[in-house]
């Protein structure tokens, strides 16, 4: 049944949507399906890109790989705009002129799903993880729930669902943010803030605002959970309406928190589980439970009864680490590997070196991002015994940190990375894949950049 906002939309003509990627590709049938006009084009020539538009054709929608048609796309009467898709890019820049409502395929699904109760996450860092947890943790007390949005499955996909789920945990990216201007969820989530996509953004403070765009509709009923240790979340988040609670690795006031006297996890007040029972490397991870386990308490009553409590410190115990973020892989030899190759920034990658307990040999490079690998020197200092430099990043990791910290150029081949990783660590050491750069000059993504860092470590 197609709701009253999505018809709108519909009813105000062709609908354009803009990349051939899972969440346009879900945009267009989730439309088609409602009865739009539907155009959808992409750019790129590749095979999957081929693909995806000749199955879209193959379902009676008008699908163009390859070029966009600026002239159609200036008179339709929505745009829908991927993710990977800057604002200034062409046929986006032809909706803006022209007028037209350029929104992301969030902003549409939530439209179409005008029942569902969802907590939204955003940040920097933390937020694959976190969506994770609370989808994990609104199951355990009980929530028919699914994880969608940035973390992977679009939620187009999930309003085309015959039954669709009562609740939702969805990750948003800055991205997808400036888009969504519906966006209201019954508990907002910010994770944190640190410099990110500075080859997109004019500014540091542009980036930030777009992830303040989560709260842009809130109230004085509203919820949200915030990072009490971090004073830019505190400074940005100080005057908005609602409710605030936090979550703190060192704060006892915060409504969650982490008694490491006690090596406990503390929530509203109470013990929740002790540190020993969560599977999860690294203090940032204590963070990203707190977090998730406070939405989760916060979003309903009936999640703050003792039962529920209960089953919210089950669901903590039984989560296990999302592939490609502090990921062990495997032991060999006594020498750990260690995956996470969602470190796509120098804060995601500081935050998982800072996490290891044994020494590291640290694989740092790919693509540069715009950020100074000098701030990572203190962790790199406490932390490893050598940095690998690869990929087209390598000359610019090796003149921020030579000098300071040992670090060794290589190339762009993974497999003599690894190989040079192998010859240097010695039992007790991890292998730690935490890039801090994107993929894109070796790899097709961070998940193909993750599952051969996988292969080769086992020697599969």
């Amino acid at each position: 049944m197609t709701s009253q906002g999505l018809a709108a939309l519909v009813d105000a003509g062709e609908v354009a949507v803009i990349g051939l990627g899972a969440s346009g590709a879900a945009a267009a049938r989730l439309f088609a399906r409602a009865g739009a006009r539907v155009y959808v084009s992409d750019a790129g020539r590749g095979d999957r890109v081929q693909q995806v538009a000749a199955a879209l054709r193959a379902e009676g929608v008008d699908a163009e790989s390859g070029a966009h048609d600026l002239a159609r796309i200036a008179r339709a009467g929505t745009v829908v705009v991927s993710p990977g898709v800057p604002p200034s890019a062409p046929p986006v820049a032809a909706a803006h002129d022209r007028g037209i409502p350029v929104l992301s395929e969030i902003d549409v699904a939530l439209r179409a799903l005008p029942a569902l109760t969802y907590i939204a996450t955003t940040g920097t860092n933390g937020k694959t993880t976190v969506t994770a947890l609370i989808g994990h943790l609104l199951r355990a007390v009980g929530r028919d729930a699914v994880e969608a949005g940035n973390i992977g499955t679009p939620l187009a996909e999930i309003a085309m669902r015959e039954a669709p789920p009562a609740w939702a945990s969805l990750e948003l990216s800055s991205f997808q943010l400036h888009d969504t201007p519906s966006v209201a969820p019954r508990v907002a989530v910010l994770t944190n803030l640190s410099p990110d996509h500075l080859d997109r953004y004019d500014s540091l403070d542009a980036y930030y605002g777009d992830k303040m765009r989560l709260f842009a509709n809130a109230t004085a009923q509203s919820l949200r959970v915030v990072n009490g240790d971090e004073a830019e979340v505190r400074r940005r988040t100080a005057g908005i309406a609602g409710r605030a609670l936090r979550f703190s690795l060192a704060d006892s006031a915060a409504e969650a928190w982490y008694d490491r006297t006690g090596d406990r996890l503390m929530l509203a007040g109470a013990p929740l589980l002790p540190r020993a029972e969560l599977h999860l490397l690294g203090d940032h991870n204590v963070a990203n439970a707190l977090c998730a386990a406070l939405a989760v308490w916060a979003a309903d009553p009936a999640h703050q009864t003792a039962e529920a409590r209960a089953r919210l410190a089950e669901g903590l115990r039984s989560f296990r680490a999302i592939p490609h973020r502090v990921e062990p892989v495997g032991e060999v030899g006594g020498v750990l590997w260690v995956n996470d190759s969602k470190a796509t920034n120098i804060g995601a990658a500081r935050v998982a070196l800072e996490g290891m307990t044994r020494p590291v040999i640290l694989l740092l490079g790919g693509r540069h991002k715009g950020e100074p690998y000098s701030a990572m020197l203190d962790a790199i200092r406490a932390h490893c015994k050598m940095v690998l430099a690869y990929g087209e990043a390598a000359p610019q990791v090796v003149a921020d940190l030579e000098g300071h910290v040992p670090v060794e150029r290589l190339g762009s081949s993974f497999e003599d990375v690894i190989a040079r990783a192998r010859a240097l660590a010695a039992p007790g050491d991890v292998v730690l894949l935490a890039p801090a750069c994107s993929s894109y000059d070796m790899f097709t993504d961070y998940l193909h950049r993750g599952e051969t860092f996988r292969r080769l470590a086992l020697g599969a």
